[in-house]
């Protein structure tokens, strides 16, 4: 399990330091890529995801799930939950270092972006319209439809080979981000988005805001919710 917990925490780290690598990018002033937009947003994090499988596995975690809600899914599908507390650790942990990585990598230019919210979007997301029904029916959506198509690509019907899945998934990501990701910015996994909120919360980002704490239960309960969902399809099908 030491390797297994390693492998997810490495995993996540790379998906965030990645991930809200290119937030920051696109949203920091005099940053090379300012500007760039939501399909640099959308195809950087699909990037991140795949990069992510790639380091997790190599470094111990076959399962490489980098996603509490992902983790939960698979634990409902399948009836064994005794990964899910390491491995939703590992994850916490990994996007809270990856956070604070990005924060250093883009250290000269949090002086020179005024907004507050820009600063906080660079470590975790927001509604575009703040509605807590609307946003975690969201969230529950673009969840249900990576735990289970997730599980369709690594399906016995399916029969993915090891090397093709994480590009899969990436691409699998990639669509949600830019079909389903306009009303909340498709958290769709509690440790992207609790993590690096928390790094926000305690890192001397200057001139940060508020870390939203009154919107953080949506990312972590929509997910875990269509996770749920997910796994419970998956389980009564027989992926």
């Amino acid at each position: 399990m030491s390797s297994r917990f390693f492998g997810e925490f490495m995993g996540t780290f790379i998906l965030v330091l990645l991930g809200d690598g290119v937030v920051a990018g696109v949203l920091l002033k005099r940053s090379k890529s300012e500007g760039a937009g939501w399909m640099v947003i959308a195809s950087g994090w699909a990037f991140a995801v795949m990069a992510g499988v790639f380091t997790a596995t190599a470094c111990g975690s076959t399962d490489a799930q980098l996603n509490p809600a992902v983790t939960f899914g698979a634990a409902v599908s399948t009836g064994q939950f005794a990964k899910l507390l390491p491995y939703v650790a590992a994850q916490l942990l990994g996007a809270f270092t990856g956070a604070i990585f990005v924060w250093l990598h883009y250290l000269p230019h949090w002086t020179e972006i005024k907004e507050s919210d820009l600063k906080l979007a660079c470590f975790c997301t927001a509604p575009a319209i703040r509605n807590f029904a609307a946003n975690l029916v969201s969230e529950i959506i673009g969840t249900f439809v990576l735990v289970l198509v997730a599980g369709a690509i690594f399906s016995k019907s399916i029969a993915v080979g090891g090397g093709l899945g994480p590009f899969l998934v990436g691409s699998l990501v990639w669509g949600i981000g830019l079909s389903l990701g306009g009303p909340t910015g498709y958290a769709i996994n509690p440790a992207r988005d609790f993590g690096p909120r928390l790094a926000h919360a305690v890192l001397p980002i200057a001139g940060k805001g508020s870390s939203d704490w009154s919107y953080a239960l949506v990312p972590v309960l929509g997910p875990l919710i269509g996770g749920g969902l997910a796994g419970a399809v998956i389980r009564a099908v027989g992926f």
